[in-house]
């Protein structure tokens, strides 16, 4: 399990060097990352802490199809889009909700998509890390443009898209870095179906044994109906007390 230290709220601002030259900035994005599978592709992180094994554990998580999901892991949120076998990831404080990051991974897909270097992305294979070099800049600058100035344009049509995706669950991964396998789902549609399931299960074994049981009185009233018919067809010949003998005698 993780033992990760958690700031005080007051403590959340911090300086941004290196690319591009240094801001102060609020940490609302922490993380973020392009990947092909479960292998990173480029990444860039806002600052020195490490959850590289959160990200390898949500990322071994996606399915193949194209979604949108948001893990929850203490007070942090794990927003992802995965689309055409890429997958675009951040890591957020839980205080910048959910409109501000799924613009950010709209926006990190485009430029992506639109990079010299997509030109390589029809490998099926690309090495881990192997864009670092000429896309991770862009991460680090577009999460400084998010985390001090978000465009309004774009957060408005994130908004858009998120009131049109129905899917978009939020899932607890607690229990995957604890335990590795278990996940708790805070909100699923699949809750509901499951909750449908057990009740469907459970009123099938209440029919079959209503069947099994009334199955059991038939046979029951069929076998003392035979008794009835051969004691009369038996009393018709021998009498009521069925002393065959006696009376021939």
């Amino acid at each position: 399990m993780i033992s990760l230290r958690i700031l005080p709220t007051h403590s959340r601002a911090f300086y941004h060097c290196g690319f591009p030259p240094c801001t102060l900035a609020v940490m609302s994005l922490i993380h973020a990352l392009v990947a092909q599978g479960s292998t990173i592709l480029a990444e860039h992180r806002a600052d020195s802490r490490d959850f590289s094994q959160a990200t390898q554990t949500i990322l071994s998580k996606i399915p193949p199809n194209n979604s949108k999901l948001t893990y929850v892991w203490e007070q942090y949120l794990f927003h992802y889009v995965s689309e055409g076998g890429f997958t675009y990831l951040v890591m957020a404080d839980d205080s910048a909700g959910r409109r501000m990051p799924f613009a950010f991974l709209s926006e990190l897909q485009r430029k992506f998509l639109e990079a010299p270097s997509s030109s390589s992305l029809n490998d099926p294979e690309l090495p881990a890390y192997g864009l670092q070099g000429t896309f991770a800049p862009t991460i680090a600058t577009l999460m400084n443009t998010y985390n001090t100035a978000p465009p309004v344009d774009e957060i408005a049509r994130a908004q858009a898209e998120l009131n049109q995706v129905k899917d978009i669950m939020v899932q607890n991964v607690e229990q995957i870095l604890s335990r590795g396998e278990r996940i708790e789902l805070l909100v699923d549609k699949t809750d509901v179906m499951a909750g449908q399931a057990t009740a469907f299960r459970r009123g099938a074994r209440s029919v079959r044994r209503q069947m099994w049981w009334r199955n059991k009185k038939i046979l029951c009233l069929s076998i003392l109906v035979a008794l009835v018919l051969v004691w009369i067809l038996l009393a018709q010949f021998c009498g009521a007390d069925l002393r065959c003998g006696s009376s021939n005698k």
